[in-house]
């Protein structure tokens, strides 16, 4: 068996893996190490989602790779109830509203979806992306655990203890305790609540508002922590009114349609747990070591906090490491929930974005931190940041840990992930997609002049991150703001131009046959105004020279795409060529 290796690094992920790695030994020596993640696919499975499934996946993947064995359990909450119609879901309309109280799983997938039930139509999208992110995982249908009875000792154990679990949920609950809360407990990790706003100062004013917040099985008739579907309607609008510990007969009737009926918990498997006692009974069932959770399953009274308590007092489990995790933003818009249509999933992000990448922005912060994810220009920052730490770990200069994000990014235990051969800049691809609106001859012409000592041969080499800049530019970049070259000269502003204005554009057509690569051209657009001013082309620039500089390029920018400003100049003259150059500015 490994041994706890001291780690050098100083990353979290390596702190929490010497910490999951030791609690693991003490609580079942020679076994895997467990971790798990919890999602509901009642909607789109979101970038903020993404984290449930990012942070155990990289302390996983860290214990893998100090040679122990590893489970990363990713539990589909596929029987919780489904709560509302989302918003902007393609092929679903508000006749969806009469599922409502169903399990995910007796949901119809939106038109025209190939897949059987609504909870396998958002489970596809998100596993395809965590199979193209590397995320190796032992998925589990709490549909197929519920109904195929393999919670049955856990449920008849629970309703047993009915009274205790009862006691310890009434230390958090409000002066509401007891007004029936409606649901089968399927907020989950990633419902509705989860993504309530929670800040430190909420935080600190929540106490006793978390067993309101989430169904706990309370209700007038008394306490009962499981809640069972209706066998004629089949929603959870159900209460139950009698049960016997002997026997295990369980009357219910539901509210919904009238229906009730007494059934044989010990045979009976169309129903579940709630939520707050759920979630505790799978941490001991699986024995799992460590569990993320949001920020809200932090605050006093909610599932994470009382959950603690019934694992030990009632399963005679214990509660797993949980880091509680921060909220994941998009550039621009704000916190993402769910409930609201048009929020970016793992697919989204995937399709303009390297997946190495945007594992990078999941593992370089700690799970407490909050972070973006960039849709806008901010992406282009985003990877001259991400290639400017590839060069400082190529070159040894880059911090520990620095150096241990970029590896968790671009590899796992499993080994490397695919990579684009030459990386060139990514507001470059961007610009001559723009450019080129995608035409692929024009865009080899560019690339391979991109740096003449070593061109481009094929667009292989600049592919995958070539394919997500266009896909970039035509999905995120509005119409409006798609740079169009001009056909013409613009005779008008020609005219009106001064000498000194004529002779810079002079200067500039002279120059270039002879700076024609991205780095000529940038010290030539640069070096114009220079010359212009009489100084050497490695002159300091001043405050003067900048302003004269700035006029410059704007005058390009007109004559060239009609507007004040447009993509990076030299990569803008590249693209429409010498001859065309030329042609525009009138010389």
């Amino acid at each position: 068996m490994p041994t706890v290796a001291q780690s050098t690094e100083t990353d979290w992920v390596s702190r929490f893996a010497d910490d999951v790695i030791a609690e693991s030994e003490r609580r079942a020596p020679g076994k895997p190490v467990v971790v798990a993640s919890g999602l509901s696919p009642s909607g789109p499975i979101h970038l903020g989602n993404l984290r449930e499934v990012m942070t155990p996946h990289l302390v996983a993947d860290e214990i893998r790779r100090r040679g122990y064995e590893t489970r990363h359990l990713i539990s589909w909450d596929d029987y919780d109830r489904y709560r509302k119609v989302p918003n902007g879901v393609p092929g679903v309309d508000a006749s969806w509203a009469e599922h409502i109280g169903k399990p995910l799983t007796a949901v119809p997938a939106p038109a025209g979806s190939p897949y059987p039930n609504w909870a396998e139509h958002f489970k596809a999208a998100m596993s395809e992306a965590l199979a193209e992110l590397g995320v190796e995982y032992d998925g589990i249908s709490q549909t197929a655990q519920y109904t195929s009875g393999t919670y049955r000792e856990q449920i008849l154990h629970a309703m047993r203890h009915r009274g205790d679990i009862d006691a310890i949920l009434d230390r958090y609950r409000t002066k509401d305790k007891g007004k029936p809360q409606g649901g089968a407990g399927g907020q989950g990790k990633q419902g509705q609540k989860q993504q309530k706003p929670v800040d430190a100062a909420e935080v600190e004013a929540a106490e006793g508002s978390g067993a309101a917040d989430e169904d706990d099985g309370g209700g007038s008739g008394g306490y009962y922590p499981y809640k069972p579907y209706c066998g004629q309607c089949g929603t959870d609008l159900t209460t139950v009114t009698a049960y016997d510990d002997a026997t295990t007969e369980l009357t219910y009737t539901c509210t919904g349609c009238g229906f009730g009926e007494t059934v044989l918990l010990s045979e009976f498997n169309r129903g579940k747990l709630v939520w707050k006692v759920d979630w505790p009974m799978r941490w001991a069932y699986e024995g799992v070591i460590f569990e993320p959770s949001g920020v809200d399953h932090s605050s006093p009274g909610s599932s994470y906090v009382v959950g603690g308590q019934i694992v030990r007092e009632i399963f005679d489990g214990v509660q797993p490491i949980g880091p509680m995790y921060a909220f994941v933003g998009i550039s621009g818009m704000a916190k993402m929930s769910s409930s609201k249509g048009g929020v970016p999933t793992p697919a989204d992000a995937l399709k303009i974005m390297e997946a190495p990448l945007l594992r990078w922005l999941y593992a370089r912060r700690r799970p407490n931190q909050s972070f973006k994810i960039a849709f806008d220009q901010e992406i282009q920052r985003l990877y001259d940041e991400w290639d400017a730490l590839a060069r400082k770990v190529a070159d040894e200069t880059a911090l520990p840990a620095d150096v241990a994000a970029h590896s968790r990014a671009v590899r796992t235990a499993a080994g490397e992930l695919p990579s684009t051969p030459r990386p060139l800049p990514y507001r470059t691809l961007a610009s001559v997609a723009d450019i080129t609106a995608g035409a692929e001859e024009q865009t080899l012409r560019i690339l391979s002049e991109l740096d003449p000592s070593h061109p481009l041969t094929s667009l292989d080499e600049a592919r995958p991150r070539l394919d997500r800049a266009e896909q970039w530019i035509s999905s995120q970049v509005p119409a409006e703001a798609r740079t169009v070259v001009r056909t013409e000269p613009d005779k008008e502003l020609l005219g009106s131009l001064d000498e000194e204005a004529r002779a810079s554009l002079r200067l500039l057509a002279e120059g270039l046959d002879s700076h024609w690569s991205l780095d000529g051209l940038t010290t030539l657009v640069y070096g114009v105004p220079k010359m212009l001013a009489g100084l050497e082309p490695d002159a300091k620039p001043t405050p003067e020279l900048k302003v004269a500089q700035r006029s410059f390029f704007a005058l390009l920018y007109r004559l060239l795409v009609s507007r004040d400003t447009g993509p990076r100049l030299p990569t803008l003259l590249l693209a429409v060529g010498q001859d065309r150059v030329r042609t525009l500015l009138g010389v």
